[in-house]
């Protein structure tokens, strides 16, 4: 097998991995609280090639023709934590987070089964037993890890300290958590996390802002323009291999012909 099918293949594969990430952001460009992603690129481990039991070298010899890099590899994915913007809604049920930190989420499975996510998305609203929940119905837990209950016919303060008061009573606070490395954190949807083994939470020191929801962290023009250089590379990789085609057809059909 020629070397630049091969390494020009391993080109194609990586840039449609970029493309997946852009354009995973662009359709989450309006998704509150989304982080937007990355990739990584990086070549495989260059190898020496030899000649074996070739008769330029001698069957029985074996001669070093030099190192050789096979190509790229897909390396990993990672996610930009950066904040967004902020959007301004005067929802007093819409919070947005200044600073590092997630609010904590109950989330039930289909199954039923319940575990702790974290999410830096804020769109919150009652339900009609006075539960504060995600637009999915999963429930917001204080700093007790209990499910936050109000009383719907009452308006409601909510402090940066993501203290919930009303006539005057404190009747809960927003649980705020942050996490020492978010190296252990892995998506889990478009805006959920949840913790890995090796994790270590810690308290957040996020302020908590009523009647504003941050935005995905993701620039439009910025994707577009990354977009725009990937399908240049991926076409670049795409014509090496139609001119080696083109090449091998040559050899092939011509070159072996008799005159």
């Amino acid at each position: 097998m020629l070397r630049g099918l091969y390494t020009a293949w391993t080109g194609m594969v990586n840039e449609q991995n970029r493309m997946d990430v852009m354009t995973n952001n662009l359709a989450n460009v309006s998704t509150v609280g989304y982080k937007k992603e990355g990739s990584t690129s990086q070549s495989f481990d260059d190898v020496l090639t030899v000649k074996i039991k070739d008769i330029s070298a001698g069957l029985s010899n074996v001669q070093r023709t030099g190192v050789r890099n096979p190509g790229v590899k897909i390396g990993e994915n990672y996610v930009d934590y950066s904040q967004g913007s902020f959007r301004e809604t005067g929802n007093t049920y819409d919070l947005a987070l200044g600073g590092d930190g997630f609010f904590a989420i109950e989330y039930t499975n289909k199954a039923g089964e319940t575990s702790t996510m974290y999410t830096r998305a804020g769109q919150f609203t009652l339900t009609k037993e006075g539960y504060l929940v995600t637009p999915e119905g999963d429930y917001v837990l204080d700093v007790n890890n209990r499910r936050i209950q109000m009383d719907t016919a009452k308006d409601s303060d909510i402090t940066e300290d993501g203290r919930i008061s009303q006539d005057g009573r404190v009747i809960a606070q927003v649980q705020v958590v942050d996490f020492e490395d978010y190296d252990y954190l892995e998506r889990f949807g478009e805006s959920y996390f949840r913790p890995i083994e090796g994790a270590r939470q810690t308290a957040g020191t996020a302020s908590v802002y009523t009647g504003y929801l941050e935005m995905a962290n993701v620039q439009t023009v910025s994707e577009m323009v990354n977009l725009i250089s990937i399908s240049r590379a991926y076409e670049a990789n795409q014509k090496l291999i139609q001119t080696y085609d083109d090449s091998l057809e040559i050899a092939v059909t011509q070159l072996g012909r008799l005159s």
